[in-house]
């Protein structure tokens, strides 16, 4: 008895010590699923990344009835496209669908590609039984959405940012004027660099070598796209929170209503196997991805498998916004190991969100590209055998959480110099979040904010170039970091918020 006794202590007492849990100085979590967070001397606070993906994560991804199915033949391929061409003919419901496509179990040659333009449209397999092969030669996507257009400012909304400083994580803008505003309404809170930002931020210092671009003060222009919530006196509430602090030394700031007439939006892809034909593993003349997404809004992506492609499984650009990827792999990349291939899952919109992905044989695995206009969330991912690092990649992210990564490579945000064409700094506001790594550099910026490793298991080593800000690390290979999830805490948040309002 005495004997069991002392077993029962000794794990509790292990237990105890294993598991004993903390929280970040910069966020607590109470007991009443509640978050407060610590604001920093300016205000700045870490960002609610809980509004990303599919309909801002508030429904699930619906399922939708079939309009059409196709069978395997011979015509098959050409009956998909055709399929898809006959159902952007027809009228959205009420839910804004038109229907869905189902693939019926079989293997389907595709010589040129699957092409979706037009919304409302879902194009379903039925498992790892539907499998589409990218024939040919041709380096194009397998399946590519595309909508058309761009951000058009409407004339006569304009309106200037009313201070000298907007803290990271505010909800609420002070303008010149609110008038013509009203809840509803989509706007661009557009951040214009000054030469100033390029010079205190040093990359008009990169260490020129051939192919060296520095970087020019007109090309950083971020138009971060939000919906008015709310009107306070003079101060415009927004859907989303600022994700890079707003310094009028650094920057000239507006708020104006836009259109983007031709995106698309309520777009599935979902349960496919996707392979690209390839005639040896550093083949490159073959299909690069297996989907991509751009001028697309509110769509998805759900339980594909990708092999064999030379670039992503999913590659997000950079008017893709609010797009969930969930439950997708790619592996058996077939390209040469070098720069611009192999980033499993890319991202170059915005509110997008990549949940429970796995990778294998990458580079850049879980990615974001240049100028990258946030929030953004890759949450609850894995990648091995990895050939380069996941993080930001180039020329300035903002606001990406990256929530209990795990890779037995490298996790990575700093200063990257001359890399590539000039890099230079990839990223601020870059959280990395009780992730599990081999290896991990966390630089912050000389201006505009900061990154961090939050709760992070591997091993620290010192970034690319000497003298570069350490990031803000805290509880380096600590266990029992709670809020465990980041995003999953911020999402039962505002959930448990509207409940109570």
């Amino acid at each position: 008895m005495h004997i069991r006794l002392f077993i029962v202590f000794l794990a509790l007492a292990i237990t105890s010590f294993t598991w004993k849990e903390w929280h970040s100085k910069l966020v607590e979590l109470k007991p009443d699923g509640r978050l407060i967070y610590k604001p920093d001397s300016k205000g700045n606070i870490l960002p609610d990344f809980s509004r990303v993906g599919y309909e801002t994560g508030n429904v699930p991804i619906p399922d939708i009835p079939v309009a059409r199915t196709i069978e395997p033949g011979p015509q098959a391929a050409d009956q998909i496209q055709q399929a898809i061409d006959e159902l952007a003919g027809k009228p959205l419901n009420k839910l804004g669908f038109r229907g869905a496509i189902v693939v019926k179990k079989g293997r389907y040659a595709i010589k040129d590609q699957i092409k979706i333009n037009a919304s409302g449209i879902v194009l379903r397999g039925e498992g790892m039984g539907t499998t589409l092969v990218a024939e040919g030669t041709d380096k194009r996507p397998l399946i590519q959405v595309l909508g058309e257009g761009s951000i058009k400012e409407i004339k006569g909304t304009r309106t200037g940012v009313r201070t000298e400083y907007v803290p990271v994580g505010s909800f609420s803008i002070p303008v010149v004027s609110t008038a013509g505003f009203k809840k509803g309404d989509r706007i661009i809170l557009e951040w214009n660099a000054t030469q100033q930002w390029i010079d205190d931020l040093k990359m008009n210092r990169i260490v020129e070598r051939p192919g060296t671009l520095r970087w020019q003060v007109n090309e950083y222009r971020f138009q971060f796209q939000r919906e008015v919530t709310g009107i306070n006196g003079n101060n415009l509430i927004i859907d989303n929170p600022v994700v890079m602090e707003m310094d009028a030394k650094y920057c000239s700031a507006f708020i104006y209503k836009y259109d983007f007439n031709g995106r698309i939006r309520n777009i599935g892809i979902e349960h496919l196997n996707c392979e690209s034909a390839y005639t040896a593993d550093t083949s490159e003349d073959h299909s690069w991805n297996a989907i991509s997404f751009d001028k697309v809004e509110h769509g998805w992506v759900r339980n594909v498998d990708a092999r064999y492609f030379a670039f992503s499984c999913v590659n997000l650009g950079r008017f893709s916004k609010n797009i969930s990827v969930l439950n997708c792999s790619a592996s058996d990349h077939k390209s040469i190991i070098t720069g611009g291939r192999r980033y499993s899952f890319n991202n170059d919109g915005q509110q997008n969100l990549f949940m429970n992905c796995v990778a294998k044989d990458g580079r850049h695995d879980y990615v974001t590209g240049a100028r990258v206009c946030g929030p953004n969330v890759f949450y609850n991912c894995k990648a091995s055998n990895t050939h380069a690092d996941i993080g930001p990649h180039h020329r300035w992210a903002m606001g990406t959480l990256y929530d209990n990564i795990e890779t037995s490579g490298e996790m990575n945000v700093r200063d990257r110099g001359n890399w590539g064409s000039g890099h230079g700094w990839p990223g601020v506001n870059q959280i990395f979040w009780n992730c599990v790594a081999g290896t991990i550099v966390v630089e912050s910026p000389w201006v505009s904010g900061k990154n961090y490793a939050i709760g992070i298991k591997g091993k620290k080593v010192p970034g690319r170039l000497e003298g570069r800000p350490d990031g803000e690390w805290e509880g380096q290979g600590q266990e029992g970091l709670q809020p465990s999830s980041l995003y999953q805490a911020q999402l039962k948040a505002r959930q448990l918020s509207l409940k109570r309002n």
